[in-house]
């Protein structure tokens, strides 16, 4: 299951990943350092990252301290993997120059040419 996870092969909601379960792996895909997180994805990310906040606060008022080391590293990745998707997000909007010339460019260099005289 972590596998198809990771892969995005299956796409559970928000709560399955950051809910309390029995599994081994809760919160894998948060902690996966293979997980691609997509542009369209990054209001989820947001709301995984809010719930896992509300949790560690839930944690502490309640005094459940092995609970606490656990939730504060999932927070840690998906704090992270939200900066890089900000940052991947950011560069794109960039423009990026790749020294090709424009058609005005190119047009105004011909424009001066002249032209051999055709066949008489």
């Amino acid at each position: 299951m972590l596998a198809l996870l990771c892969a995005d092969a299956v796409r559970p909601d928000s709560e399955f990943l950051i809910g309390s379960t029995d599994c081994a792996h809760e919160h894998a895909c948060v902690r996966c350092p293979v997980l691609i997180v997509h542009a369209t994805e990054r209001p989820r990310l947001v709301e995984i990252r809010d719930n896992l906040l509300t949790r560690i606060l839930e944690a502490e008022r309640e005094g459940w301290l092995g609970e606490i080391e656990g939730l504060q590293s999932s927070l840690a990745h998906a704090e992270e993997k939200l900066a890089r998707l900000d940052a991947q997000i950011s560069r794109k909007q960039e423009s990026v120059d790749m020294g090709i010339p424009t058609f005005r460019e190119i047009a105004a260099r011909t424009s001066g040419v002249a032209t051999p005289p055709g066949p008489a």
